[in-house]
Order: structure tokens, then sequence, then C-alpha cells
């Protein structure tokens, strides 16, 4: 078992030696890359018990434990479980704590996918689902009903960047008698720590900044003391695990999280503000601009930002939308985020039921990568151009 590195210790030292125990591994730095589905057993005894570490594939190997146990490092959780998507890091923990008849709050800028598994599967299996605005904050407690079991938040929104009041949603939440879940994919743990806000399960698409470098998919559900049971107890029954290789990837990416974190927000901002003052972008829509309507919570909450965030175009539809997409030769096409590249996205809102918001124009969400400012700019005035002439 690796040494708890000190909570006084910075980001980047304990991104360096979170999850890590050389003393373990004959000195190497790395912890191996355990490829296994059978342990053996010294004696019938012991077998019959299961009293060792390690049983099965499927519960641990020294690879996903030294990653679990980096997040918890980070997160200030009780325990992790990895699993192989960000989606399954979302399906799997409302799986784990909803029954039939039970009632779930989301909110309606959630994650897309999110949403589709809200309305097709939790419903299917007898699941009520609510939606809220996002922000509602201590207000929660007029749409929480006696079965209310989860609420489920994401902030700042996605793809339009609304804030919530984390600390009032919980408290109300609480009071109901619901637990409350966050997917912190966004600002990671080195941003905001949602146990320390009252949120009972974090959740993250490990597969973003974690990783860092677009070649893994992976998921992060972590949880506090009173919720770890019954998450760890769901993911054993479902076998959901992960393969070595892509734990380690992740692992090793996490070394250097801090860093690339950085230059993403050094560099958002910069664009961001860049953006503002541009003909043909009628809002930039991130919070850690003070002209975001809910600049406010995230000064209070949050201690920093990422690389992604939305602009809106001054006026037009797809036309526009496409031509500003395609006039960009350095941001890539793509619906991930979180990697070295820049990417950009023109975003849909059809689905939503409560926060559909008004906007002049279409909205696109770009990743800002690990490319330099000067050349991403040029390339976003290029294509504000070709809008504008669309």
């Amino acid at each position: 078992m690796a040494k708890r590195i000190p909570s006084t210790m910075g980001s980047n030292t304990r991104l360096a030696h979170a999850g890590n125990d050389p003393g373990e591994f004959f000195g190497f730095v790395n912890p191996p890359v355990v490829h296994a589905s059978t342990v053996l057993f010294p004696d019938a005894a012991t077998m019959a018990a299961r009293s060792q570490r390690y049983t099965y594939g499927t519960r641990g190997t020294p690879t996903t434990d030294a990653l679990a146990q980096a997040v918890n490092e980070l997160e200030g959780s009780a325990g992790t479980i990895l699993v192989p998507s960000g989606l399954a890091a979302v399906t799997l923990p409302l799986l784990a704590f909803l029954s039939a008849g039970d009632h779930v709050l989301i909110v309606d800028s959630v994650y897309h996918p999110t949403r589709r598994f809200a309305d097709t599967m939790l419903k299917r299996l007898g699941v009520e689902v609510g939606y809220y605005e996002p922000s509602v904050g201590a207000g929660i407690a007029s749409l929480m009903k006696p079965t209310t079991r989860v609420v489920f938040t994401e902030s700042p929104g996605s793809n339009t960047f609304e804030m919530q009041d984390i600390p009032a949603i919980a408290k109300a939440a609480h009071a109901g008698g619901a637990i409350v879940m966050m997917d912190n994919t966004w600002a990671t743990a080195l941003y905001f720590k949602p146990i320390d806000f009252g949120v009972d399960i974090v959740i993250h698409a490990a597969t973003k900044y974690p990783a860092g470098h677009s070649d893994v998919l992976l998921g992060l559900v972590s949880a506090n003391e009173q919720c770890w049971p019954r998450l760890e107890d769901t993911f054993l029954t479902m076998g959901c695990c992960v393969g070595p290789d892509d734990a380690y990837q992740v692992l090793r990416g996490m070394r250097t999280m801090g860093v690339r974190l950085d230059h993403h927000q050094k560099s958002a901002f910069d664009i961001a503000r860049w953006l503002e003052t541009q003909p043909g972008v009628a809002r930039v829509l991130h919070p850690g601009l003070e002209s975001h309507p809910s600049h406010d919570l995230w000064k209070r909450d949050f201690s920093g930002a990422s690389g992604i965030f939305s602009i809106v175009l001054d006026g037009g539809g797809q036309a526009q939308a496409h031509a500003f997409l395609d006039a960009l030769s350095i941001f890539g096409l793509g619906y991930s985020w979180g990697g070295f590249e820049s990417l950009a996205v023109h975003v849909h809102l059809g689905d939503r039921t409560v926060a559909n918001g008004s906007y002049e124009g279409p909205l696109i969400r770009l990743q800002i990568g690990l490319e330099d400012v000067a050349d991403l700019k040029a390339d976003l005035a290029t294509a504000l151009t070709a809008a504008r002439e669309a």
C-alpha cells in the first residue's frame, strides 16, 4: 500500500507521487502493468476464506489499485472504482443507488449521453426522472419528492457552462434524504473537490484531462465513507472493470495533469477574453470571465478553470456554424476534449426542457489545447470571417 501524501503539499507534488510505492516494486518508480485474470492461492484454507489481497482480476490488481489510490488522494474519497468510459462512470452509480419507484433529479444542462441513459434505461427500469434549472440552488428542495433518492449535478453545465450552487443543493438534497452525485470532469479535483462541498459521489471521464492524450477511454467514480460500500458492491457485482494498460496510461497522464491543465487554463482565458472583443462573437460562455452571469459562484467555489468553453456567434444558423467549423485548420472537429489538441463542435440544445436559453446565433464549443495561443487566435479569426461571409 502506497504511503499517503500530506494534504499540505502542492498539487503537482501530490500528482507526482500519489498511488506510488517503489518499495513494493523493487524500486521501480512506476507500478507494474499487471495483465491478469487468475490469481493463485497458497493453500485451500486461504482460497476458501479468500484471505489475501488479490483473488481475481476483476477485484483489483496492483495497477488498478495504484490509480484508485492516486485518485483518492486527490479527491479525499473513501474509495474509487475504475470503469471503461466516462459514460460508464455516470451509469454505474445511478444503477447502484436507484431502484424501481425512485425519483431522480438531474440538472437540465447535463452531458447529453447522461440524459439519454436517464430517459431510456432508467425510465424503463421504473425510475421517475425529473430535470431542474441549473440556477435552482436551495430551491431544489421544492422539486424533491418523498421518493427522491439522487440529485445529479454537473457544474459548469455541459456545453453552455451554467454554474450551480453545489453546497446549497447538497444541503437541500441531504435534508430530503437524497444523495448528491456530481460530474466534475470539467474542473477535475485540482480546481474543485466536490466531497468538500457536500457531494457524495464524484464522477470523472478520465478520458479527458487525467489521460490527456486522446488515446484512452476510462471513467472514475469516487465516493465518501457513507456511499462507498454500496458503490463498491455494485461495481463488483456488475464486473465492469478496466484493462491494465488503460489504467496505467491514465496514471501516467495524471503525473503531468497539473502542468497541462495550468497551460490549458491560461490559454483558454487568453483566447476567451480575446474572443469577447471580436466581431461576429455575440457572447463567450466561460464561467471564469467576469461577464458570465454566474461568475460569482465560480469565483467562490472553484480555484481554477479548464480549457473548454463555448461561444455564441452573432446571428446566423447551421450554415454559419458549418462555415466557421470548415474554415478551421488547427482546431479539429471532434466531440471529445481534454487532450493535447484543440477541438471545436457545433452545439445543439434541442433535448433540454427547462434550460434551453436564448442565444443570438449558433453555439460553438471550443477545447483549447496545448498549441501556441497566437496560432489558435489566427485560426479562429479566419473561421469568424468565414461565418460572417456565409
